[in-house]
């Protein structure tokens, strides 16, 4: 006859026994969240898919208020092959280079299916920019682009229509401007500074002339829309449309300069509008955002930003991180972000939900921008041919190269690249 001490004994045994198998059974997944992205509200997204799923605990580790500190982080992290993290966010230009280092996953296996039709749901720039060499290897957290903002009061005060073409933009700064008579007022703002906006600023006129820069990895560089699109920028420096110093602004400078009153037209991303429109802005009820103007003779086309998640190499719950990760790149989760976090849907149908138009009316504005988007270079080397593209515009604007020049060399260095 067993004693009730051994009872106990082995009572309390089987419990140890339950919990350990149940902590066993639990997996945990490590999810990175850039700062600067409403990590607060992803926790809510995350808590979502514990409900559903009680045997998954989520972590969240946020860090990196920029693109680059995110990268140089994550970089760190994936060279140790550190399985510690399982998730991350990346900024849209980065799943080509982690796919091609071995540091992320595809999603193929998990998607299933056809892939293809599978991507369809996304904006087409978001397949494009996740896809290499037929393999899935992010898939979209939330979208975004350039826009350009414009001052609503001060067009309709002297009779101007939003621009359509850049040459329209510069006729309207220089009309604007000098009524307005404010030494203080800019025409146009945008980034010139030797950073990743720069990239942008010279790919808006070079793709609106209907150029492609890298197609399948491959170099197609057309040196006259290369010297056109260089000439455009340093054209609007040389008429007073820009300020002379535009070498040296980065966006953030445009974002502030646009906020206090001092920009009739700014190019920048997403983040800006609500900014705009804080308490503290010069500018809150003033704003107007269209697409972005075109070359005489060319589409408007944007710049595709925007940021994707990937699953680490290196984790131990690869699978579960890939489904998770689907679960955060759905439209029921965009449409949570938008209406929660004011992040710009990566589908095209959550930007005229009802409860996201309400919540975020620019929102509507916002879409056909967004469908002009492109993606920039998708290479593993990327770093490379971003340097060499904002380091040419910046010494283009800055007066110590010729457009002729830096097209030239521009097109000699990238040739050295993408062979």
């Amino acid at each position: 006859m067993i004693s009730t001490k051994t009872m106990k004994m082995l009572v309390a045994g089987a419990a140890l026994g339950l919990t350990a198998s149940a902590a066993l059974a639990e997996t945990n997944l490590r999810v990175f969240v850039s700062s600067q992205h409403r990590p607060d509200v992803w926790r809510k997204a995350f808590d979502m898919y514990q409900e559903a799923r009680p045997d998954v605990k989520i972590t969240i580790e946020t860090g990196g208020n920029t693109s680059e500190q995110q990268a140089q982080y994550l970089n760190t992290v994936m060279t140790a092959k550190d399985s510690s993290l399982d998730v991350m966010i990346l900024d849209v230009i980065r799943p080509a280079q982690y796919a091609a280092a071995g540091w992320t996953v595809p999603f193929n296996a998990v998607i299933g299916g056809d892939i293809g039709l599978y991507m369809k749901s996304y904006l087409p720039a978001y397949a494009e920019a996740n896809t290499v060499d037929g393999k899935v290897v992010a898939l979209p957290a939330f979208a975004d682009a350039m826009f350009l903002y414009y001052r609503k009061d001060l067009l309709e005060k002297h009779g101007v229509e939003p621009p359509t073409t850049w040459d329209e933009l510069a006729a309207a700064a220089k009309k604007i401007t000098a009524a307005e008579n404010d030494p203080n007022l800019q025409g146009l703002s945008f980034q010139g500074k030797a950073i990743e906006g720069a990239v942008c600023t010279f790919l808006l006129p070079y793709w609106s002339m209907g150029k492609n820069l890298v197609s399948e990895g491959k170099l197609t560089f057309d040196k006259e829309a290369a010297v056109k699109a260089l000439k455009l920028w340093k054209d609007f420096v040389d008429a007073g449309v820009a300020k002379k110093n535009i070498a040296e602004v980065a966006t953030d400078d445009t974002r502030k300069e646009f906020q206090a009153g001092n920009v009739v037209f700014a190019v920048n991303w997403s983040y800006a509008w609500g900014q705009f429109q804080g308490a503290e802005s010069a500018v809150k009820d003033k704003v107007g955002v269209v697409k972005l103007p075109a070359v005489a003779g060319g589409e408007p086309v944007s710049c595709l930003g925007g940021w994707e998640w990937g699953v680490s190499a290196y984790s131990k719950n690869a699978t579960e991180a890939a489904n998770f990760v689907q679960f955060l790149s759905s439209p029921k989760i965009s449409k949570f972000m938008a209406v929660n976090a004011a992040l710009l849907p990566q589908f095209p149908e959550v930007y005229t939900d009802p409860e996201v138009t309400k919540a975020v009316p620019w929102f509507a504005e916002a879409k056909p921008v967004v469908e002009t988007a492109r993606a920039r270079p998708v290479t593993p080397r990327y770093n490379e041919v971003s340097e060499i593209i904002r380091t040419t515009v910046n010494a283009v604007l800055a007066g110590t190269m010729t457009p002729e020049d830096g097209a030239s060399q521009m097109e000699a260095r990238l040739r050295r690249v993408l062979r």
